[in-house]
């Protein structure tokens, strides 16, 4: 029997009853005496903790450790969470999408969002022995071939589908609200990150913000291209991967930015930020090869090579904005500083390499 709905609440007030709670309301028959907690992950607008779990009661099912994800503890990175409706975005593909994006995300135990203050609680499975990506390490080929098929079944999964349209908490659906980020918030944060990383950024980097950051209304306007179900933060520290141990090939996490959008740009920011520019260079045609027979293997047609060289040539700058965007907005750390370099340096050899600058007019 139910102990009936948790609430909303931050990872210090969880308590075995609210667990219980939470547990029963997802099906699994079992009840929580004591635990323990651990923060995990490295998210920058969301915090993640591990939740290990010891029964009163429970059944075959009951797991041994949840995870769950709430605001971040950080006043600005939660600032930066609610005025972009990451926390309410993220819990409504849960709710609504997970089931059917056919990539593989972590299964729900409970998520609810209060639309007025943005606090949200999302638990689910612990997917322990598969460990987080590393984007400063990078991915092997063989795990890039992997996300490269997840991303195929996802775009997939709601290819063209104009129903997303009439979703309001989807990004750029025709219902949602007018984005806040304007052109003079891309140029100040522009601004800012230049001064801030001024010794870091090579003067190749800096002519491409120059210009991405003039330019966003170009960039942000409507494609010429097939729309579809996209992540839009595809890369290696939002993804679990298996290990020697086991897990799942490759899980893919935080739904927060997802979007209706150009499926061919999460497959450039992915790999422009997860590989090195000499190994995605020498790979480059087989994967997008690979990406594109997944497309036809789950059902999309018309699509061409032509299409996709198109499209993949300008996912860099999503991978090149939302570096310098998200560190002027988030929490500043040591690892956050050198992981927006790293993909401020990736976002921008790809771009060069596509001669996506041309497209800004």
């Amino acid at each position: 029997m139910s102990a009936g709905a948790p609430d909303i609440r931050r990872p210090g007030a969880v308590d075995a009853a609210w667990l219980t709670r939470a547990l029963q309301g997802a099906g699994v028959d079992a009840v929580v005496s004591d635990f323990t907690a651990k923060a995990v992950g490295t998210g920058q607008i969301g915090d993640s903790v591990r939740f290990t779990l010891r029964y009163a009661r429970g059944g075959d099912d009951a797991p041994r450790s949840v995870v769950g994800k709430f605001p971040s503890a950080d006043p600005d990175s939660f600032n930066t969470g609610v005025m972009l409706g990451n926390y309410h975005r993220e819990v409504m593909f849960y709710r609504h999408l997970a089931d059917s994006a056919l990539i593989r995300t972590p299964r729900r135990l409970f998520a609810d969002v209060a639309a007025e203050t943005g606090e949200f609680v999302l638990l689910m499975e612990d997917l322990a022995p598969a460990e987080p990506g590393d984007q400063l390490r990078g991915v092997s080929l063989e795990q890039a071939a992997l996300v490269i098929d997840e991303a195929a079944k996802l775009h997939a999964s709601h290819w063209q589908d104009e129903g997303l349209d009439d979703l309001p908490w989807v990004s750029g659906s025709r219902a949602a609200p007018a984005s806040q980020v304007t052109p003079e918030m891309v140029q100040a944060l522009w601004a800012g990150f230049r001064a801030r990383y001024a010794e870091r950024l090579q003067p190749d980097w800096i002519e491409i913000g120059e210009r991405v950051a003039g330019r966003y209304g170009a960039l942000s306007g409507a494609q010429p291209a097939p729309r579809c179900l996209t992540h839009n933060d595809f890369r290696p520290d939002n993804m679990m991967f298996a290990t020697a141990s086991g897990g799942h090939p490759v899980t893919t996490l935080d739904w927060q930015s997802f979007a209706f959008g150009v499926g061919a740009t999460d497959v450039a920011y992915f790999l422009a930020g997860a590989l090195s520019p000499e190994v995605r260079r020498a790979n480059e045609a087989a994967l997008l090869d690979r990406y594109l027979a997944g497309l036809k293997a789950h059902g999309v047609a018309g699509y061409s090579e032509a299409d996709l060289a198109r499209d993949y040539g300008r996912g860099g700058f999503l991978l090149f904005m939302t570096a310098f965007f998200a560190a002027m907005v988030v929490k500043q750390t040591p690892r956050g500083d050198d992981m927006f370099i790293q993909m401020i340096g990736g976002a921008s050899r790809h771009i060069r390499d596509h001669e996506a600058l041309a497209a800004l007019g």
